[in-house]
């Protein structure tokens, strides 16, 4: 009875864990995707001379989050077959076939949330240098617009200085 009772409190455990786990993975995927799109819309607003660089770091961040959402579906389809194998009494694996499984896909899982929050991080810092970029940008065009002005106000006085000159060699 002890021995059932301990079975049935870890086997409730571990699917408790797997649960938040998926949940936690499903969470910094669509954020991940929410990223993705973000970047993607920045990525549209830089000059084309150095859009092309920014194009090709967002189809393989893009690939990446592809490569992250197979693994990860491919491991909630393992993890379901378990499931399906145990409500159904499917006892042709022993125990320890079905621990060592569970360990796998376990591991999967953690290794794919490290690439997620790795992807992420990446994301977070290229949105960053976006950042600064535009903020760059825009220091470089107040620059520019004040030059041009004063260029004009030069272009002016010239213009002045030229017909008062002018003037004095009439006279």
């Amino acid at each position: 009875m002890v021995r059932a009772q301990l079975y049935w409190y870890f086997h409730n455990s571990l699917s408790d864990e797997k649960k938040q786990m998926v949940a936690n993975v499903e969470k910094q995927l669509e954020e991940a995707r929410e990223l993705l799109e973000q970047m993607e819309l920045e990525v549209r607003e830089i000059p084309p001379q150095s859009r092309g660089m920014y194009s090709s770091r967002m189809r393989s961040y893009a690939q990446e989050m592809g490569k992250l959402e197979a693994d990860f579906k491919r491991s909630r389809i393992a993890y379901s077959d378990e499931v399906r194998n145990e409500l159904l009494g499917d006892d042709g694996n022993s125990s320890e076939n079905q621990r060592a499984h569970l360990l796998d896909n376990t591991e999967r899982l953690e290794r794919s949330s490290r690439r997620l929050e790795a992807g992420y991080q990446i994301a977070v810092e290229t949105e960053q240098i976006g950042q600064e970029m535009l903020e760059n940008l825009s220091h470089d065009r107040e620059k520019i617009q004040r030059a041009r002005e004063r260029l004009r106000e030069t272009d002016a006085n010239l213009g002045k200085s030229s017909r008062v000159l002018t003037g004095m060699l009439r006279r």
